[in-house]
């Protein structure tokens, strides 16, 4: 019973706190800056900084770095002449179905080869290794995306080895 009434006082504070808070903001209209995440009117139309990719050929471009540990390699070339990319027209597997190449030091300008993983059948077979590639890894740019000239929208401070305190 006594656990009872202590949860009935703290629902009454809580609705307390909740009225005040909503009194207080009571005839004040939101106003457009106030609305969103965005820095300006939610009513603007902005426009986005124009950036290019990059149209270096094939084993010509540097590749940049990873995002943060193991995430998809960037496209260091242009894809332009290979979309759409499918299952019954993959020109990427062209270069890259590489499996030989699994663990030794590549060439600067060799392709990188498609990893084990995308041998592997998680759901059916996980941890088999297969000679072909499984069919959900055929759209490769839903991962790996072609390099830009664009700036981050925010600034990666990510590290694998940081925690919070």
């Amino acid at each position: 019973m006594r656990d009872h009434s202590v949860l009935a006082v703290i629902k009454f504070l809580a609705g307390l706190l909740l009225m005040a808070a909503g009194a207080s903001f009571a005839g004040q209209p939101i106003q457009a800056n106030d609305m969103g995440l965005s820095k300006g009117s939610v009513f603007d139309t902005p426009t986005p900084k124009v950036y290019r990719y990059d149209n270096t050929p094939p084993g010509e471009s540097k590749v940049l770095p990873r995002a943060y540990l193991n995430a998809p390699p960037q496209i260091s070339h242009d894809v332009s002449d290979f979309l759409p990319i499918t299952a019954q027209s993959n020109m990427c597997i062209a270069c890259h179905n590489q499996p030989a190449q699994w663990g030794k030091k590549r060439e600067p300008t060799a392709p990188t080869p498609i990893p084990p993983s995308h041998f592997t059948d998680q759901r059916k077979a996980p941890g088999k290794v297969t000679e072909n590639l499984v069919g959900a890894r055929y759209n490769c740019n839903q991962c790996h995306v072609p390099q830009t000239d664009a700036a981050p929208l925010v600034e990666n401070t990510f590290s694998p080895g940081r925690t919070k305190k």
